[in-house]
């Protein structure tokens, strides 16, 4: 199996396809959602070599229980690490959700080869972030809402009703497409919930983890890397404020997905696809 030894143990990665294209690096969400809902981004692999890898603690990679493992500066140093050992040189970044946090604090913090970065719905802002869920959550059904406050509150999360209603959160803010493919289902399956609970939270609606705070809005102007943002209008990340990311990143490219939610290469892959090819192949020569 192919692995690298990374700050806290031992992760695993898989490269696809060839062609004339720089690599793309794929730096999934969650955190602690390994790369299974991101396949999808294989269907790039004919014009350029693909690189997934499943972030310490969660997919294939080893699963140590350290909670002082999970931080955005061991993150950065993972991913950091993950470069170098696959020498990568002149390189795409691709990162969605909290992989395109991820992705931003590493290229803020570490000078790399990359020459272009891809930040598909995501934020730059965790308290922006948590605010705008707890305005979603507003916008459900009277039952649905209580049902998540009350369990949460309760600590019975475990419950079939609570699940029901993360259920309808999740194919509303998540991913409209049905039925779910399989990737998006393995993929919650291998999930590392420690990785989850406490970097962020018990939920998306309690963030109270160690990044809780973490907020790099006011350090967007410091990216010079070709840009392209990719935002849903159902998206639990708020499509506003990625377009105020948008207009904070200089010479940044902004793609507005009209019936996606947090997933477009799975909800509108035809589009998703076009948009990401004439993004990446002007920089294949930078």
């Amino acid at each position: 199996m192919n692995t690298i030894e990374v700050p806290g143990g031992r992760v695993w990665f898989k490269r696809v396809g060839a062609g004339d294209g720089l690599p793309l690096l794929v730096v999934h969400g969650g955190p602690g959602l390994p790369h299974y809902y991101l396949s999808a981004l294989e269907r790039l692999a004919d014009q350029r070599e693909v690189i997934f890898w499943d972030q310490l603690g969660c997919g294939n990679s080893e699963h140590p229980s350290n909670p002082d493992l999970w931080t955005m500066r061991r993150s950065v140093a993972e991913m950091d690490t993950v470069i170098q050992a696959l020498g990568l040189r002149d390189f795409h970044i691709f990162g969605n959700s909290w992989g395109g946090m991820l992705a931003q604090q590493y290229v803020l913090d570490v000078p790399s080869g990359a020459v272009s970065l891809t930040i598909s719905n995501s934020a730059a802002s965790i308290p922006v972030f948590a605010a705008n869920v707890i305005r979603l959550k507003s916008g459900l059904d009277a039952a649905t809402q209580d049902a998540i406050d009350r369990h949460e509150a309760a600590g019975t999360t475990d419950s079939a009703e609570y699940q029901a209603a993360i259920t309808t959160w999740n194919e509303t803010y998540l991913c409209r497409s049905r039925p779910w493919p399989r990737d998006l289902y393995r993929a919650f399956q291998n999930m590392g919930a420690e990785i989850f609970q406490t970097m962020f939270g018990p939920s998306d609606f309690h963030i109270v983890g160690t990044i809780r705070d973490w907020d790099v809005v006011d350090r967007l102007g410091e990216i010079t890397l070709p840009t392209l943002l990719i935002a849903g209008r159902f998206d639990e990340c708020s499509p506003e404020h990625m377009r105020e990311m948008h207009e904070l990143i200089r010479g940044s490219r902004f793609e507005f997905f009209d019936n996606t939610a947090h997933l477009p290469f799975i909800e509108e892959p035809d589009r998703f696809d076009a948009v990401m090819r004439a993004f990446l192949a002007p920089h294949d020569g930078a």
